[in-house]
């Protein structure tokens, strides 16, 4: 690992006992991981999923099974919306998303009219129902560069307005007034990823057993 400094607080709002407890409550019931999270969780949860593909991996289970979301709040509600299933929500969230406030997205379109919003899944409800758009990263990338608007407001880490001013240079694109940046995420730099390749240093060991239990749900999630 380039940084192992650089952790994700999200990931470190769930462990395994909550996980395993939800599901002695909760026979036959089903635990879908975002891939922000740990190797431990992973190897006690069913199947994974990330921002783009989580509606798919809901709707991908029987629909009379009950669903534990973890760790992100605000995309498991985002996904609970979208497909009415039955899905008990973590109480883990993303501090840089939440950052992001209501007041923001007025001030935004206020000082930018006609801006059109794109924000992210784990940004709070609040924030998604003032958007124009909500998706993951790569959908928001998308997104904008296919609408023939010319300016938006990016409701999501500010890292990804960087691609999107290179491969749009014909459109502007706003952060959010009280920004989006990930502290953890910056602490790693091309100096440390090269520092890494080159002295192999940050060598992160898995033991056998859990790498394997927790390789499972992702491969599920890949089948799909």
């Amino acid at each position: 690992h380039p940084e192992p400094k650089s952790d994700c607080p999200m990931a470190r709002m769930i462990s395994p006992e909550p996980v395993i407890k939800w599901k002695e409550e909760n026979p036959g019931g089903l635990v879908v991981c975002y891939v922000n999270s740990t190797t431990e969780v992973k190897a006690v949860s069913d199947i994974c999923c990330t921002s783009s593909n989580a509606v798919k991996v809901i709707e991908s289970l029987p629909p009379e099974k009950p669903i534990f979301f973890i760790p992100d709040r605000h995309l498991g509600s985002y996904v609970k919306e979208i497909t009415g299933r039955n899905i008990t929500l973590c109480d883990g969230f993303c501090p840089t998303h939440v950052k992001i406030l209501p007041a923001d997205a007025e001030k935004a379109k206020k000082d930018h009219p006609g801006a059109l919003l794109a924000v992210h899944p784990e940004c709070p409800k609040a924030i998604r129902d003032k958007a124009d758009y909500t998706g993951s990263t790569s959908q928001i990338l998308a997104w904008c560069l296919n609408n023939p608007a010319k300016e938006f407001i990016i409701g999501t880490e500010e890292g990804i307005l960087h691609p999107l001013r290179q491969q749009a240079p014909d459109k502007i694109f706003y952060a959010p007034p009280s920004g989006a940046l990930c502290p953890n995420m910056k602490m790693i730099t091309p100096e440390k990823v090269l520092n890494c390749l080159e002295q192999k240093t940050g060598q992160v060991f898995v033991p056998e057993e859990l790498r394997e239990r927790a390789l499972a749900p992702i491969k599920r999630m890949l089948e799909l």
